[in-house]
């Protein structure tokens, strides 16, 4: 009886270790889908000025939904508005320089260029008749110093001649190169400061960079703003995503693109649709030290998984589940799986 009875249990126990063997070798054909817990995620944008100046209008509160380019909030503008236009007046100022030297001499002044060399030539020549003549005349008809201020007459009118004559040529030429460049610097110069200061007046309103929710409203007017400190910190509504985590013995079941519904306890009866956005290759909660193959199951990983939720209805932090459906993916990965299921 011993014996018989030890058989019997011998052979209950190896055919319950094959049942065993064989359910965790087909376990995963027999799965219908895979279910993660996780929660409803979103981004978050925390939204300041620019600049420091005083806040004259805050125009949003919390709760409200904003559509991206909505003005939100403004800064003081009147010291800021008299720069841009002094800045405006000397880029206008500059671009004229700039355009006359380009456009070289008139011929007007050329003209008078030259008349100015007749002149001096007609004083020149008077001059030295002048001085030829008093040194024509005999020595007793003539004193020294009149005939050295004719000498020296003679030599002023001779500069000027050839002052004149210098200032036809560079009026033939016109401005130099390095003259015209200078002026064009100068003009980028003063058009580079009028487009800061017109942005500096962009960003003294403070406008949504998306579709979004206000989640808080954090400075009032009069306070003084700061690009270290958010006025409004805003909740993006697309998109959104349920942060969940798969086990290791899972991993292989999931993969980027495949199909999911999402489930809260807030809408028992409706599903979301979505997809799986992203699985990262990092595992969490990996022991420090060497593993085990008891301590392997117990690394999981992160899946994203995005919703549509065009009324949203989902809220940030909100449990959610996730039901990725096995059918079709086991299909088109396995072909004999698509061959039992079409049986």
């Amino acid at each position: 009886m011993n014996r018989r009875a030890l058989l019997v249990l011998v052979l209950v126990l190896a055919g319950a270790g094959g049942g065993v063997a064989w359910w965790l070798g087909h376990r995963d054909r027999s799965r219908r889908e895979v279910v993660l817990e996780g929660d409803v995620d979103l981004r978050q944008v925390e939204l300041a000025f620019n600049h420091n100046e005083r806040i004259v209008e805050v125009l949003a509160q919390e709760g409200d939904r904003v559509a991206k380019g909505q003005l939100l909030a403004r800064l003081d503008v009147s010291r800021l508005e008299p720069q841009a236009a002094q800045a405006e007046a000397q880029v206008a100022a500059q671009r004229q320089v700039w355009e006359r030297l380009k456009a070289g001499s008139r011929p007007e002044e050329i003209a008078q260029a030259r008349a100015n060399v007749a002149s001096a030539k007609a004083d020149a020549a008077n001059a030295r008749r002048q001085y030829e003549r008093l040194k024509g005349l005999s020595s007793g008809a003539v004193s020294v110093q009149d005939l050295e201020n004719a000498k020296a007459a003679l030599d002023v009118a001779d500069a000027r001649q050839v002052v004149s004559e210098r200032a036809l040529d560079l009026a033939v030429l016109g401005p130099r190169q390095e003259e015209i460049a200078e002026a064009e610097a100068r003009l980028h110069a003063n058009e580079a400061q009028l487009a800061m200061l017109r942005q500096w007046l962009v960003d003294a309103k403070l406008v949504a960079p998306c579709d979004a929710v206000v989640r808080s409203r954090n400075m009032e007017p009069g306070e003084m703003a700061s690009p270290q400190r958010a006025v409004f910190s805003l909740a993006v509504i697309d998109p959104k995503w349920v942060r969940a985590y798969v086990s290791e013995p899972d991993l292989g079941l999931v993969r980027p693109g495949m199909a999911a519904t999402v489930t809260v306890d807030s809408f028992p009866e409706r599903r979301f649709e979505g997809w799986v956005g992203f699985v990262s290759p990092v595992a969490e909660f990996t022991p420090k030290a060497v593993q085990t193959e008891e301590l392997r199951t117990s690394l999981v990983y992160e899946v994203r998984v995005f919703v549509k939720d065009p009324g949203d209805a989902l809220r940030l932090g909100m449990p959610a589940t996730v039901h990725l459906p096995l059918a079709a993916a086991a299909s088109a990965a396995d072909p004999r799986v698509a061959a039992e299921g079409s049986r």
